[in-house]
């Protein structure tokens, strides 16, 4: 894996914001979810909540993109920062399939998006700068909260909306393996108040972005 100096990295992560805030990221190239599944017929009020809860997980997706960037910025170890790399992109597949559900039902993305990248970046930064085992615990204790939320987003969930139920499931997976190789590469457990003040800063993010 190439060494980038400081600036080069720098350069890089803010290529990323930037395409991560106009619907641009680099992806894996993996299918769409939902690419075989039918759309089915929503009730006014159903469109709107699936809408408002996919606008959620865009958002999410958008806050998990900075944490890692921040955290590969500042991370120590090059075998760490590869990990948060890799994790980061596919985010962004999460980012895309969720930009393309939101279209699909007529309505668009958080306002809020560079305020929550921001801040998320600055958290991310912050947590590299404690130390590798503190960062992946980071990483670890986000995914099994992001875990957690997913699960409560498929319950919500219309029973017929197929299409946005695959595209969830797939992401959980996803979420649920990043925190296993945040685990089998020495995170740290996190301190109940740390876990709890970012399970606040998440319901703030999550309430707020349900309306814009």
């Amino acid at each position: 894996m190439r060494d980038y100096s400081p600036i080069d990295r720098l350069l890089m992560h803010a290529d990323t914001a930037l395409r991560t805030i106009a619907g641009k990221p680099v992806v894996t190239q993996r299918d769409y979810p939902a690419n075989q599944i039918d759309d089915c017929e929503f009730k006014a009020d159903e469109r709107r909540r699936v809408a408002s809860l996919m606008r959620i997980n865009h958002s999410g997706e958008v806050s998990a993109q900075a944490l890692y960037q921040g955290q590969a910025l500042t991370a120590r170890l090059g075998e760490v920062r590869e990990k948060l790399e890799q994790a980061a992109l596919e985010e962004n597949d999460h980012l895309v399939w969720t930009e393309n559900r939101l279209h699909e039902l007529g309505d668009r993305t958080s306002y809020l998006n560079p305020v929550w990248y921001a801040g998320s970046f600055a958290i991310g930064a912050f947590a590299g700068v404690t130390g590798d085992k503190w960062n992946l615990g980071f990483l670890a204790e986000t995914e099994h909260q992001v875990v957690r939320h997913l699960e409560q987003h498929l319950e919500k969930l219309p029973k017929q909306d197929k299409r946005s139920r695959a595209i969830l499931e797939q992401m959980k997976i996803d979420e649920a393996k990043h925190a296993t190789t945040a685990l089998d590469h020495g995170a740290a457990e996190l301190p109940t108040p740390v876990k709890k003040l970012m399970a606040a800063m998440s319901k703030v993010m999550t309430k707020t972005t349900y309306w814009l």
